[in-house]
């Protein structure tokens, strides 16, 4: 047998050496990620006192959202009456009127203070966050807002409609199409938000996943379950009781459900 060459002893002696070096490179990162890079030292009474002001802040931007919105109420009652066409709405007590719009202009305000709101919570937690969590804040707060508005969309422009079109369908040629403005505007806004709410299950599956919760495995194998969920959560979220918007509502969630497999499948869990 030959011995070694100096070239082959110098690549021995070089691989462990770099070997070493990638470890404590990826330890590095590793801990990289989980500092915190803002940790302060901070009081109880000064974490309240932020709490304070970020509150503050939040109700003030909520109060001129709402103000804001009532100085143009009409607009907004008018778009919200377009899904209704053909029905004419009464007012069946002195000022329906005017407390609907308080609150529409309500709803409407706080869906405009919205990013305020987020961005207030955002900066109160984030000097406690590590690095590894600070890169998961961004998306999930992107995408639940991208998601709630679509959920929005979505009442708006197919679940409203169809509701509304089975119920005049229903009554046609029997009764005249007079509704309260009233309840008009509670099934409608009820319908518009419990949507934007239940468009946030991608995002508690990416949650799920990304902690380790749950894997994309787990969430495909309990998918009986979901359909069941699913069919609960249109019977139970939608004012209206067809079936029409209820199926529409419940195959909305399946095709949010499976989205967010595929979402946490992308993250590599």
């Amino acid at each position: 047998m030959t011995p070694p060459s100096d070239l082959e002893t110098a690549t021995q002696d070089i691989n462990p050496k770099l070997a070493s070096a990638q470890a404590n490179s990826r330890s590095a990162s590793d801990d990289s990620v989980d500092e915190f890079p803002d940790e302060v030292e901070m009081s109880i009474f000064d974490h309240l006192e932020e709490l304070r002001q970020r509150i503050f802040y939040s109700l003030g931007a909520a109060i001129l959202g709402v103000i804001g919105c009532f100085l143009y109420v009409k607009p907004i009652v008018q778009l919200l009456e377009v899904p209704a066409q053909g029905v004419k709405f009464l007012q069946l007590s002195p000022g329906e009127y005017f407390f609907v719009s308080i609150k529409v202009a309500g709803y409407s305000g706080l869906l405009v203070a919205t990013p305020f709101v987020l961005y207030q919570i955002v900066q109160f937690v984030l000097p406690g966050l590590s690095l590894r969590e600070r890169r998961l804040i961004a998306p999930i707060v992107f995408g639940s807002s991208i998601l709630f508005v679509a959920g929005l969309g979505f009442a708006y422009i197919a679940l409203i409609p169809a509701a509304l079109n089975f119920f005049i369908n229903y009554g046609d040629g029997v009764v005249e199409q007079l509704w309260s403005i009233d309840r008009y505007f509670e099934f409608v806004l009820l319908l518009l938000f419990s949507t934007g709410l239940a468009f946030q299950v991608p995002i508690i599956q990416l949650l799920l996943g990304t902690l380790g919760i749950v894997s994309s495995r787990q969430m495909l194998s309990n998918w009986r379950y979901v359909i069941m969920i699913a069919a609960i959560m249109g019977a139970v979220l939608t004012p209206s009781t067809d079936p029409i918007t209820q199926s529409l509502f419940a195959g909305a969630v399946l095709i949010l459900y499976f989205g967010g497999i595929g979402m946490v499948v992308a993250t590599g869990r």
